[in-house]
C-alpha cells in the first residue's frame, strides 16, 4: 500500500474523507508532493477549493513518510505562486481601457471611485499583495489587480513568494504536528473566512446606502 493511501485509511479511521479532501488525496497519492502543488495551484484559480484543507492535509500526508516536510512546503509554495501569476497575467490581459469600458456600464458606480481604487493600490499595491496572500478570497483576488495596474512582475513575484510562504508554512506545519487531528485546522480557519466574508458584506451594504443617497440628492438638487 502507497503512504497516501496509509494517509487516506488512517484519516477516515475518525472522519470520511471526500469532496476536495478526498480530492487532494488522490492528487497525492498518484503525483506525490507535486501533487499537493498542482492542488494549490488550482485553489488559487477557482477558490472554493480550500487551501485550509489541502495544506494541512499536505503536512499530514507529510508526517506519514509520503514525501518530506521541506517538499510540502516547497511544491504547495510553488503552487501557489504560479497560480498567482496565472492571474496576474489574466489581469495584464484585460488591461486597464477594458476595465474601464466595463465599469463605465455598471450601475451605481462611478469612474472617480476607480480612478481613486488606482490611487489607493499605487500607494498601498505591495503591501496589498503581500498580506492579501495571507486573507481568504483575497489571496487569489488581488493578483488580478496587480496585473491590471502592471505592477512590476518581479516584484510581484517576490511578494507573492514571501506572503504564500508564511501562509503555506504556518497551515502545512500546522497539519505536520496535529497528525489525524489535521481536520481541526479547517474549524478555526472557517470562522476567519466568515468574518471576512462578513465584513466584506457589510461594507458592501454600506457603501451601497451611501451611493444610493448620493444619487437621490442629487436628483432632489437638478
Amino acid at each position: 500500500m502507497s503512504a497516501a493511501a496509509v494517509v487516506l485509511a488512517a484519516a477516515t479511521e475518525t472522519e470520511e474523507l471526500g469532496g476536495v479532501a478526498g480530492w487532494a488525496v488522490d492528487l497525492m497519492e498518484r503525483l506525490g508532493a507535486p501533487g499537493a502543488g498542482l492542488a494549490i495551484a488550482l485553489e488559487n484559480l477557482f477558490p472554493p477549493l480550500p487551501s485550509e484543507v489541502i495544506l494541512p492535509l499536505a503536512g499530514f500526508t507529510a508526517s506519514q513518510g509520503s514525501f518530506t516536510l521541506a517538499e510540502a512546503i516547497g511544491w504547495t509554495t510553488a503552487g501557489s505562486v504560479l497560480g498567482a501569476v496565472v492571474l496576474y497575467l489574466v489581469g495584464v490581459l484585460i488591461g486597464r481601457q477594458r476595465m474601464y469600458w466595463v465599469w463605465e456600464r455598471l450601475p451605481l458606480v462611478k469612474v472617480t471611485d476607480l480612478e481613486k481604487t488606482e490611487q489607493w493600490f499605487a500607494r498601498h499595491g505591495r503591501k496589498a499583495v503581500f498580506f492579501g496572500r495571507m486573507i481568504p478570497i483575497f489571496r487569489s483576488l488581488i493578483s488580478v489587480p496587480a496585473g491590471l495596474e502592471r505592477m512590476p512582475f518581479g516584484q510581484f513575484l517576490l511578494l507573492t513568494l514571501a506572503g504564500s510562504a508564511i501562509w503555506n508554512v504556518t497551515f502545512v506545519l500546522a497539519g505536520y504536528w496535529l497528525g489525524e487531528q489535521w481536520h481541526r485546522v479547517e474549524q478555526y480557519v472557517g470562522v476567519f473566512q466568515w468574518v471576512v466574508i462578513a465584513a466584506v458584506v457589510l461594507g458592501a451594504c454600506w457603501w451601497l446606502v451611501l451611493r444610493v443617497r448620493a444619487i437621490r440628492h442629487e436628483r432632489r438638487t437638478a
